[in-house]
């Protein structure tokens, strides 16, 4: 039985200018200790995505419209406010994007590091503050003992971003969810968190979502990937199969925009366009306006995930017909 099955979920956002369709029928598995990639451009839903499991969308104006997403057999999308509280934190926790706009510049890293144990584990402050400064040595936090009672601002990025981390595993959660923790961070830096969430995985057997646009992290951290474009989910599959044999045009689009994957001197590649306009409905496929290989169906037929292979899934209608 899987860790987290999410089926169909669709969550809206209802502003005054329309109906903004942010996640649109998007269904995964993820098995316990595994790491699933999501990745896509901005605006592709990912983050909404796992948000809507963490019950960290605003409503209003969101709402979740339908689905279920079964965790260890609790619904994470219709439990109560006391359920919610004792898994998020605790069993699932989540590094968020931005380090310096989820620490709080008024308080002392001591005590936003703790604060999920005295929560979660009723455990004393002394006891809370050695699992904590034990924590902040595990990632890499130099002089720990004296900086432990440092404020925010007195940290760079990255330590900011290896505290974010310390945060969110100082419980030893079963599931970690990573909304693109190396954005903000220099290519060093970058390689260093990477290698850091590998291995307290391995350590506490944890799965992992990671979220990024950056398909370069997802080929050296990921079993296996989700491309979502507009809401919906365009492929999946094992992150080997993906890279060397990706079906979708909007994949194969994406690793072409990898620098390193450019001929030397040639004009880097970018793909046409944008993305599609959510508050309006999107007849047929969402890429087709961007796409190489889109024909008059693609703008008019039923668009559904469907396996060209095993383990392999697609919502392309042309390698569906096997045209492509």
């Amino acid at each position: 039985m899987p860790l987290l099955s999410v089926t169909d979920l669709r969550t809206h956002f209802h502003t005054r200018s329309g109906v903004y369709r942010a996640v649109d029928g998007v269904s995964f598995s993820l098995e316990k200790g595994e790491t699933l990639g999501i990745v896509g451009e901005s605006g592709s839903g990912k983050s909404v995505t796992c948000y809507s499991l963490m019950g960290l969308v605003p409503q209003p104006p969101g709402r979740i419209e339908s689905g279920t997403a079964l965790f260890d057999g609790v619904d994470l999308l219709h439990c109560t406010p006391a359920q919610s509280r004792a898994i998020r934190g605790k069993r699932i926790a989540m590094i968020f994007q931005d380090p310096m706009t989820s620490l709080n510049p008024y308080l002392r890293i001591s005590d936003q590091l703790i604060e999920p144990l005295l929560i979660h584990e009723k455990i004393s402050k002394k006891d809370a503050l050695v699992r904590g400064l034990a924590m902040l040595e595990a990632v890499g936090i130099n002089d720990a003992a004296r900086r432990i009672h440092s404020y925010p601002h007195e940290f760079s990025g990255g330590m900011r971003q290896r505290v974010m981390i310390a945060m969110a595993l100082i419980t030893r959660p079963e599931l970690l969810i990573a909304d693109e923790p190396t954005t903000a961070l220099d290519v060093t830096v970058q390689a260093q968190i990477l290698e850091l969430i590998k291995k307290l995985q391995r350590e506490f057997n944890m799965a992992v979502i990671f979220i990024t646009h950056d398909l370069g992290v997802v080929s050296g951290l990921c079993d296996r990937v989700l491309v979502m474009y507009a809401g919906r989910i365009a492929e999946s599959a094992d992150t080997r199969t993906l890279f060397h044999q990706p079906r979708h045009p909007y994949t194969k689009a994406l690793q072409r925009s990898i620098p390193s994957m450019q001929p030397k001197g040639k004009e880097l590649y970018t793909i046409p366009g944008m993305p599609p306009d959510l508050s309006k409905p999107i007849p047929g496929c969402a890429f087709a306006a961007r796409c190489e290989s889109a024909v008059d169906s693609c703008r008019t037929g039923e668009l559904l995930l469907k396996d060209c292979a095993p383990g392999h899934a697609t919502s392309c209608l042309r390698v569906q017909a096997n045209e492509l």
